[in-house]
């Protein structure tokens, strides 16, 4: 009789390991909402000034404003080398983006904290906050309209 309990609890403990790999897969892994994607090159105006900003698929960021170029994997700004990231939650509303500089000699980290709203296929509104705050909604005085370039 223990010999066929014992066959019994086989297919169980199967069953179990299944939904507990499962349950485990899925829940570290995080998925859009949408089909959208904030990787691209965007280009927006402030002011009359015109500015991009690019997010690669590879995690790196960077801006380029007046023909200069700062982020990505390795940068130079008043001879001391950064490399500038972004980390991006799509299953927050509005959208959350941190861009993350880093001093590459001290390790020291400052975070941009963004908020996104996909207004139309290849156009977003962003707004960013200089003071370590996350906006909470868009004001239109301070949001920046983007178009996809790339």
């Amino acid at each position: 009789m223990y010999a066929i309990e014992k066959k019994k609890i086989k297919p169980m403990k199967k069953i179990i390991l299944l939904l507990l790999t499962t349950l485990i897969l899925t829940s570290f892994n995080e998925y859009p909402t949408s089909e959208f994607s904030i990787v691209g090159k965007w280009k927006g105006e402030d002011e009359k000034d015109i500015g991009y900003i690019t997010f690669q698929d590879d995690g790196y960021a960077y801006f380029e404003f007046q023909g200069q170029i700062i982020g990505g994997k390795e940068f130079v700004v008043n001879g001391k080398k950064g490399t500038m990231t972004y980390e991006v939650n799509y299953l927050k509303t509005p959208i959350e983006i941190d861009i993350i500089v880093q001093k590459i000699e001290s390790g020291e980290i400052n975070k941009l904290l963004c908020i996104v709203e996909n207004i139309e296929k290849n156009v977003i509104k962003l707004q960013m906050d200089f003071n370590g705050n996350r906006p909470i909604e868009f004001d239109d005085k301070e949001a920046i309209i983007f178009q996809r370039v790339e």
